[in-house]
Formats: C-alpha cells, sequence, structure tokens
C-alpha cells in the first residue's frame, strides 16, 4: 500500500495536528537568525545558514520517520517506519552542511573561513559545536564533510528543495554581500589585533585572532540556534509568538525618567547618603561617554547597583534612536543570593504591576517557583527583556559551555550593556578567555561592558599576550577613586596574625569579646568545618549566634540571612553574633559593629569588612585580621594562594610602619593584584592536564597540539581554516568547580521535593520543572566528603535518576548537612 507524503513537514503540532511544511520552517528560522546576525554585520550568512539548516529533512527517509511517529502514515503504508527505533537516527543535519562547504570556493582563507563556519554551524545545530580537529588530531570536520550520501541524504534532499527556497539560496551565493560582510568582519578583527599587539610574535597573536574566530562562530551559531528554536516553538505552541517581545521593549527614556522618579524620592541624610548620590551623579554623567568599556570602582555600600543602573540607562537612552542602539542591560552577579535582592530593587522602581516580567527577568538556576511564571520560563530561554539579573556561570556558559541551551542566548550579549557586579569574583582559569571574549564583544559586536566592585582586579595588566582586557585608568566613571575610597572609609582595620595562629577556643573567646564591645559581630572563616565548630562553641555560651555556610541550601541561607537583616535592621542595638564563611561577603547587605575575618585573599577580606558599619551608623567599626592555627584550606587553591599573598604583603606593609590597615584602598588592592595574579599567571588559560598538558584557551584558538598530531581521514586535507576542539573543550568547561556533587537536602519544602522525585514522573517536562526546584535545596559537596556520606548511609540516589538525597537525621535545621548524624531540632529557623 502507497502512502506517499506529497510536501515535506518540519514538524507537527500535538494539540491540532497542523504541519509546518519544511520551506516555512526553514523561511522563519533564515529571517530570525538573520535579524540576530545583522548585530555583527553578518546578517547575510546567518541567513543562509537558516536557510539551509534542517534541508536534510527533505530526505524521504526522515519524512517517513515524521509521519510514521504524528500519525500521518498508517501502519499498512509501505513507507511506514518504527518511529521508536528510528529516533534520533537520521542524520538531517549535515546535508546543508556539505552543500556550503563543497559549492563556496575555497579561493582564499576569507571564503574558506566562511564556508566551514556555515558548515560547522549547520552541522552542529542539535549536539552543540563539534571539534574541527578531536585532540589527538582526527580531523573530524573533513571526516563530517566526506559522510556518504547514504547517510546524509544529500543528493534527494537538494533534489527536492523547493523552488523559492532555492531560487534564494542561490541569489545569496552569487550575490557580493556574503563574502562582502565576511571579509570586513575578518579584516576589522585582524586589524584590531595588529593595533592593539604590536611587536607581539606572530604565534602569540594568532592565538588570540584564533579564538576570536572561534567567537564569531560561536556567535553565528547562537543565531542559528535561537532562530530554529523560536520558530519551532512559535508553530508548535500558539501563544508563545504573541508572548515573545523580540526587542519590542518599554522605551530607554520611560525607564530612565522612572528611575529618576525614585532618586528624587529618595529622602535619606547624613553623610554616607549623600557619598552615595555623588556617586550616582558621576554615572549619569559618565553616560554620556563613548567607550566600550567602563570601570566602577566604589567601596561598599557605595550604592552602586542603582547607580551602575542609572549610568546603563541613560548610556542606553543616548542611542535610543542611533545605529548604536542599546538592546538590552544584563546584570551579571556571582551569587543568587545578591541577584535576588538587587534584582527586586530594579523591579520595585522600573516595573509596574501591569508590566510583570516584561522589564526585569531573572534568569538563575535557583529562582523560586512563586517567582517564575510560564511567560518568565518563555523570555529567559533568550534572554528576551530589556533588564536582565543572571549569573557568571550562566553568562560563562552562553560563551564557552557545551550544548546548544546556553549558546541560544550569546547572540543577546551583542548591542548590550553588561554590568559585572561583584567582578573579582572572576575564576581565575577564566581569565584570558573572558579577556578575550568581552574584547570580541566590546570591538566588533557594539556592546559595553562596566566592571563594579570595592577590589578591582586588574584584568588589565594581565599578560596581553594571552589576552587582556582592552581597558584603562581613563575608562573610571568615578573621578577621584582613592578620595572616594577614604570618604567612605567606616572602619578601623587591624592586622591582629601573630606567629602560632589562634586556636578554635581563642576566636571564639575574641567573638564574644568584640559582641560585648559593639553590640554584633561577624566572624568570617575560610571552611564550612570551622564556621560549624565556632559556631557551636560560641552557640553554648551566647545563645544569639547564628550561622551561615554553603554546607547550608539556598532556601536555609535565604532565611538565615532574611533574620540576620530583620535583627541588625529593625534594631542595630540586638546583640547578635554571625558564624559564616565567604557565602555573606560579596554584595550581601548586612550591617555588624564588628568583624573578625580569618586571613584570606586581601579582596575577601576587603569585602568581608565591607560588612562592618556598612551605613556609617556608629562612628567606626572595627575589622580584626586573624589567622587560624590550623586551616586546612590545601584544596581550595584560590584561598590558599591569596591567603599567602596577602601575608606577604600584610608583612610588606608592618614592615613599613603601618598600624590600621586600609584594606579598602585601591592602592593596596593593586598591590596585592599584582602580586596575587603574578603568582596565578599560569593558571589564567584554564589549564587542562587531562590525558595532556594543555590549556582551554589554546583548544579553542590555534590547537597546536591538535594540530601538530593531525591525522586526515580518508580524502582529508590539512587545509580547513579552524582547526579548534570546539566540543572537546566546551565538555572540559567548568565555569565553577566540577567536582562538587549536588545533594538534596530535606530542609522546608525540600522534603517534598524529594518525596515528588521519589514519585512517578508523568512527563519530561514535569520532571524538569522539579529537578528546577530541587536546586534550591541542594547543597554541593566534594568527593572526600560525598564519600563518608555514602560509607554511613546518609545519602541515597533518588528513583534511579542519578540525583541523590540526604537522610533526615544528617542535615540540622541549624548548620546544616553533617557528616554525622544530628540531633533534630524543635524549630526550624525563621
Amino acid at each position: 500500500m502507497e502512502c506517499p507524503v506529497r510536501e515535506s513537514i518540519a514538524h507537527v503540532r500535538e494539540k491540532d495536528g497542523a504541519r509546518q511544511t519544511l520551506e516555512e520552517h526553514l523561511f522563519g528560522t533564515a529571517s530570525i537568525s538573520r535579524k540576530h546576525a545583522e548585530k555583527m554585520g553578518l546578517g547575510t550568512m546567518g541567513e543562509l545558514q537558516g536557510l539551509l539548516h534542517d534541508i536534510g529533512k527533505n530526505g524521504s527517509e526522515f519524512q517517513a520517520y515524521l509521519a510514521s511517529a504524528e500519525g500521518i502514515l498508517d501502519q499498512d503504508c509501505d513507507e511506514y517506519v518504527d518511529a521508536a527505533q528510528q529516533k534520533g537516527k537520521i542524520d538531517h543535519s549535515t546535508a546543508g552542511a556539505q552543500y556550503l562547504w563543497n559549492t563556496i570556493p575555497h579561493k582564499d582563507y576569507v571564503t574558506a573561513c566562511a564556508a566551514q563556519m556555515l558548515a560547522l554551524s549547520i552541522a552542529s545545530h542539535h549536539s552543540g559545536l563539534i571539534d574541527c580537529l578531536a585532540p589527538d588530531g582526527t580531523d573530524n570536520f573533513t571526516k563530517r564533510m566526506n559522510k556518504p550520501d547514504r547517510s546524509t541524504h544529500f543528493s534527494e534532499a537538494l533534489g527536492k528543495m523547493p523552488r523559492p527556497l532555492a531560487q534564494r539560496i542561490q541569489q545569496i551565493l552569487d550575490g557580493p554581500e556574503l563574502h562582502r560582510e565576511f571579509k570586513n568582519h575578518l579584516s576589522s578583527v585582524i586589524q584590531k589585533e595588529k593595533s592593539h599587539e604590536a611587536g607581539t610574535n606572530d604565534e602569540k597573536m594568532k592565538l588570540v585572532l584564533s579564538f576570536k574566530i572561534g567567537l564569531t562562530l560561536r556567535m553565528l551559531f547562537s543565531c542559528l540556534i535561537d532562530g530554529d528554536r523560536t520558530d519551532t516553538a512559535n508553530f508548535e505552541k500558539e501563544w508563545a509568538a504573541s508572548e515573545r517581545q523580540e526587542g519590542n521593549y518599554v522605551s530607554w527614556s520611560v525607564l530612565a525618567e522612572r528611575l529618576e522618579q525614585y532618586l528624587d524620592s529618595l529622602k535619606g541624610s547624613g553623610p554616607i547618603n549623600e557619598k552615595r548620590k555623588k556617586v550616582s551623579e558621576e554615572c549619569r554623567a559618565a553616560a554620556a561617554r563613548n567607550s566600550g568599556f567602563f570601570t566602577l570602582s566604589v567601596p561598599t555600600g557605595g550604592g552602586k547597583t542603582l547607580a551602575s543602573l542609572r549610568f546603563a540607562l541613560h548610556h542606553a537612552l543616548r542611542y535610543e534612536h542611533s545605529p548604536q542602539k542599546i538592546d538590552r542591560i544584563l546584570y551579571v552577579i556571582p551569587y543568587t543570593s545578591i541577584i535576588d535582592q538587587n534584582a527586586q530593587v530594579a523591579r520595585d522602581i522600573l516595573e509596574p504591576p501591569h508590566e510583570r516580567n516584561r522589564v526585569v527577568l531573572e534568569c538563575h538556576s535557583n529562582l523560586p517557583e512563586e517567582r517564575e511564571s510560564w511567560r518568565s520560563r518563555l523570555l529567559t530561554e533568550n534572554w528576551d527583556a530589556p533588564v536582565v539579573f543572571t549569573t557568571s556561570v550562566q553568562f560563562l556558559e552562553a560563551l564557552f559551555g557545551s550544548g546548544t541551551r546556553s549558546v541560544r542566548r550569546m547572540h543577546q550579549l551583542a548591542n548590550s550593556i553588561l554590568i559585572f557586579d561583584e567582578i573579582q569574583t572572576l575564576p581565575v582559569r577564566t581569565v584570558h578567555m573572558f579577556c578575550n571574549a568581552l574584547n570580541f564583544l566590546a570591538e566588533h559586536c557594539g556592546t559595553r561592558a562596566v566592571l563594579c566592585t570595592a577590589t578591582q582586579p586588574l584584568l588589565h595588566k594581565v599578560d596581553g599576550r594571552l589576552g587582556s582586557l582592552r581597558c584603562s585608568e581613563k575608562d573610571e566613571i568615578v573621578q577621584c577613586v582613592p578620595a572616594l575610597f577614604e570618604a567612605f572609609r567606616r572602619v578601623d582595620v587591624f592586622d591582629r596574625t601573630r606567629p602560632k595562629g589562634y586556636t578554635d577556643e581563642e576566636i571564639a573567646s575574641l567573638a564574644l569579646g568584640q559582641q560585648k564591645n559593639f553590640t554584633t559581630c561577624l566572624v568570617v572563616v575560610n571552611t564550612t568545618g570551622m564556621a560549624r565548630r565556632l559556631y557551636g562553641m560560641i552557640k553554648g555560651t551566647f545563645s544569639e549566634t547564628v550561622h551561615l555556610s554553603a554546607a547550608m541550601c539556598p532556601a536555609h541561607r535565604r532565611e538565615v540571612l532574611k533574620r540576620i537583616r530583620n535583627s541588625l535592621e529593625k534594631n542595630p542595638q540586638l546583640p547578635l553574633i554571625c558564624v559564616s564563611t565567604q557565602v555573606i561577603e560579596a554584595g550581601v547587605d548586612v550591617d555588624f559593629g564588628s568583624v573578625i575575618r580569618c586571613l584570606a585573599g586581601m579582596d575577601s577580606m576587603a569585602q568581608a569588612a565591607g560588612r562592618c558599619n556598612r551605613h556609617g551608623l556608629r562612628k567606626k567599626g572595627q575589622v580584626l585580621i586573624i589567622n587560624p592555627r590550623e586551616d586546612p584550606i590545601d584544596r581550595l587553591v584560590d584561598i590558599k594562594v591569596g591567603r599567602d599573598e596577602a601575608q606577604i604583603l600584610l608583612q610588606e606593609m608592618k614592615n613599613e610602619g603601618c598600624g590600621s590597615v586600609n584594606l579598602l584602598h585601591p592602592d593596596v588592592m593593586t598591590r596585592y593584584f599584582e602580586h596575587y595574579f603574578f603568582k596565578r599567571a599560569e593558571d589564567m588559560a584554564y589549564p587542562v592536564t587531562e590525558h595532556r598538558n594543555d590549556t582551554l584557551l589554546n583548544m579553542l584558538s590555534s590547537n597546536t597540539m591538535a594540530a601538530a598530531g593531525y591525522r586526515p581521514p580518508a580524502g582529508g586535507s590539512h587545509q580547513i581554516p579552524l582547526k579548534q576542539s570546539f566540543a572537546s573543550a566546551a565538555s572540559l568547561f567548568q565555569a565553577i568547580d566540577a567536582s562538587t556533587r549536588g545533594v538534596i537536602v530535606p530542609y522546608g519544602e525540600g522534603r517534598e521535593v524529594i518525596t515528588e522525585l521519589s514519585g512517578k514522573i508523568d512527563n519530561p517536562a514535569g520532571g524538569k520543572a522539579l529537578l528546577r526546584r530541587a536546586q534550591l535545596f541542594a547543597v554541593n559537596v566534594y568527593p572526600n566528603i560525598f564519600n563518608k556520606l555514602i560509607k554511613t548511609n546518609a545519602v541515597y540516589e533518588i528513583n534511579g535518576l542519578g540525583v541523590w538525597g540526604l537522610r533526615e537525621e544528617y542535615y540540622s535545621q541549624e548548620f546544616g548537612l553533617a557528616h554525622e548524624a544530628v540531633t533534630r531540632l524543635e524549630t526550624e529557623v525563621h
């Protein structure tokens, strides 16, 4: 029985069985991809990859599979296949890639590079970018391009191409725009490198240049992925298209006016508020500058959240009706706890109730269910809002991560203002990759970047041959940084380190003494183990003691922080001691009378000092730097190296006769980072030690080790312009330490989450939503701790999902996850 499918289908809508033709999908994807790629001046390339990305679906094998899966073909039809057996096995992404690789002439580097980029983007659109050369030198790209017709259905797919589609593709290939656009873009990238790296040897310049060409490919890939996913979703979910904003946002003039009205309504007075107003005014004035980079070096408590928002809104307003129009403001923040408070501030000012989720969008893993609607989930897929708050992890994943989900957002970084809060928390191993990526975005994608912190790292002074940030002192927004830091000096910092260090008992006694003198005291230590021990000692003597550490799940930490803020803000005279790890340092708005900080990196200690007398309510706060007698941090490399370099600098300052140490002074921080970055120079290119001594920076640029071991396939050639190991590098990349394992804990609603995960999960979407919710109740533990939990039967795998749960008796409502069973308390922390 013959049952032919007459017209090629791309998708069938589940709701009503409506069919989207392949031609409709290819033109729809091409239109979106072109719009995104135009931000780089590569609109024609964006359109061309969209027109051909799914052309392999034209083949009869794929059409039979789709028609069988969707019930279009009866089981008695000759063409009917077992769709379940065929799912994911029919290659429909290689044909379009082969067509462009073989059709675009490789007359020179420019044309060959354009052909390879387009072929890579199309071939990778379901897997994530593939390796050009595998780490062992295998030429994966040529091997993919040589894949036989019987596997790719190339001839059949191209032969059945609809006439309008074929005509548009030929028009692009015959016209001058394709090569002109790419040649202009490539020439711009090359000239920028030559102008900035004059005198640099060719190999080093080639490394950075190759890295940025790889970023061009990834940006094009992002345009295709978003175009493909958006067009598909708009067809399959009819409501989706109407809910997308696609750049049709509330105008910058309206948003700027809302902020100005809010600032005018503030009634606060006093010296600290006056200084904050001055910072804010300088930010508004700096918005008129024409630059790709800005630094905002403001002391903790200096009001940089609203000040940076004011800068960004007025900078965007300046270009509202120009070709350099700003599409969005993206806040990149290291910790979800800071995102919560900063996003809420922005939302309260910029987003009236009738514009809920239309102005301010949060995009991070610990978003509570009550703050995440179906609309916000749709918009976070590609950061579709004028003001977006996200994490450093998600930003770095968009640039360097694996798969297709994160890279889909990358094109939204173009024509955007990126505000990096607490930039000093940038992982050291990502420094050169980050600097090169930011330079690329600023110089070729219309992006502006603002680096905010009280402890500005020297990213412009790292090794420029591998990639340093192209900003300088002239890009600082604040006119006189040293004077501002002196004006904001609200604490005295004393170096109380001593040769033999302090025992736990001595630190506890010191904390109790500081509480008596200053009413409230914060003790910040380097490890969760010490935090728990000190908490137990102090709590036994002083009942108003709280604990905060990464051994507590995010929901638990949020509740404790809420309690701390309520106590400190409602009545600063109420006695309180908080024992915490560094989770309380960067950006958390709390104000203690005294702080004790265990020796760590100078930036960490300065951030801890920022939690002392933050609002100037006291004449002076007091910060004591101490060194524990036992502080096992050898595995915590960042903390250990920072501590050792800070100790050297403190000794130098003692020798120079310094008494009270102004840790917040920028000169002190500059000296520290000169020590620290020199010590960590070899770590900044993201070392890879698995099986060989390489770096991700090299794998994503020249890829010299793979090129040296080149292994051509049959009929292969070593003439491919791009040699990067994209897939292998992405699989190795981790924005945060990947050695930890998440364990879901029975805190609050975490018990319900574990119960639901243990039951029957009806559909993948429901399971995915549940796992997302579970992140609020997860604690990340290192392998040695996880192994202890396994041995004591404290953890168990939930429902065969590869997700682990913690037994009730191993989670304390006071200090979180424990290695041994703890006594359950009667009441939870409120």
